[in-house]
């Protein structure tokens, strides 16, 4: 290229021609290639052999939008269904800062010092506005993260009552097929979950603190019936006689609570995540837990439930998505909104025309 400023009257001006750019900034990235989808079979003798790599790509497959890999996973899980059910499912919830994550990666380590194989299915919040997660559990687990028997799963709360999904399940569904004998699912603890997830585990683990001001304000009766163990962290050092006080006050209150379906009554231990103290204590409580419950016939019963549960979420998430994606119900749906909007209509009879016009269509 010829610059004005070469010219022979510009003594001592020069003007290089500059470096040519490769095509992209990193020129190895051009020759990658996505991976091809294994098969269903591939997938399901992977997650039989406890192949980590297959488990986790048969997850992204449920967690997935796509209709085509709604499809592949459902065959998976079908296939690795007879395969599962072989674990201790424990939900563990709290409110934010209670120290779940710093829990679990202790209560963790004491399942695997134990032998047996855990799977963290991790919760995250999703933003509402972006509807990104940061899917940082792992930073917070650091000794799981990198233990070989573990597997840790987060997954974003987007789309889903309180962070946990239908999808949830079907991931426990595959763990256990892929050998992993206790399940943990940590809520996001925003006070809607828990109900979800009290409806896909065995245990619900409540998880509070002591010290943080008024102490009956974490006794609320909805989240307190659901609980079958009550531990309050962060027993430690000038909090001990707190945690010790809170203590007292949790069993006063659950004595006022009608008696568990189960017929067990919930515990309430201390400990410290974070000095791993009284660790031990906590996961014999649920080892009594699983003993009562099998024992009575509860256990089983419970998982049958469960089941029956999902299958009707299962049909209500369809006919939701059914309903919403007809082409003619959202065009009709858009007209009744500016009607309503403009006080031309109530709510309740714009719905019901709207319902009335859907199932007249069947």
């Amino acid at each position: 290229m010829q610059h004005v400023e070469n010219d022979d009257k510009y003594v001592g001006l020069t003007v290089n021609s500059g470096v040519s750019q490769p095509p992209v900034v990193n020129p190895y990235m051009a020759k990658r290639r996505r991976k091809p989808l294994p098969s269903v079979s591939e997938m399901v003798d992977g997650i039989l052999k406890g192949d980590v790599t297959m488990l986790s790509r048969a997850v992204t497959l449920v967690e997935s939008l796509s209709v085509e890999h709604q499809a592949l996973a459902q065959e998976v899980i079908e296939k690795c269904l007879p395969h599962s059910g072989n674990s201790r499912r424990i939900g563990i919830t709290g409110v934010p800062g209670a120290g779940k994550s710093t829990s679990i990666d202790v209560f963790g380590l004491h399942v695997l010092r134990n032998g047996g194989k855990l799977a963290v299915l991790a919760i995250d919040p999703s933003s509402e506005r972006t509807k990104g997660s940061i899917l940082g559990d792992k930073t917070r687990m650091e000794k799981l993260a990198v233990h070989p028997s573990a597997f840790i799963r987060p997954s974003p709360s987007a789309g889903s009552l309180g962070g946990v999904a239908r999808k949830t399940r079907e991931t426990i569904v595959l763990c256990e097929a892929a050998g992993y004998n206790n399940i943990f699912v940590e809520t996001v603890g925003v006070g809607q979950s828990e109900t979800a997830v009290h409806s896909m585990v065995d245990f619900f683990l409540l998880i509070q603190l002591a010290g943080t001001g008024d102490e009956l304000q974490g006794i609320k009766r909805g989240i307190m019936e659901m609980a079958d163990g009550i531990v309050i962290n962060k027993a430690d050092g000038d909090n001990i006689d707190r945690a010790r006080l809170a203590q007292a006050q949790f069993r006063s209150a659950l004595h006022l609570f009608p008696p568990t379906s189960s017929g067990w009554m919930p515990e309430v231990l201390t400990y410290s995540g974070y000095y791993e103290l009284g660790i031990p204590e906590v996961w014999d409580m649920i080892d009594r837990y699983f003993e009562f419950v099998k024992s009575n016939g509860y256990f089983e019963h419970k998982r049958s439930q469960q089941a029956r549960y999902w299958m009707y979420e299962t049909i209500n998430d369809n006919l939701r998505a059914h309903f919403y994606n007809n082409p003619d119900v959202a065009q009709m749906l858009a007209a009744k909104e500016a009607r309503v909007l403009s006080n031309q209509q109530s709510s309740f009879t714009a719905a019901r025309e709207v319902l009335d016009f859907y199932f007249s269509k069947k």
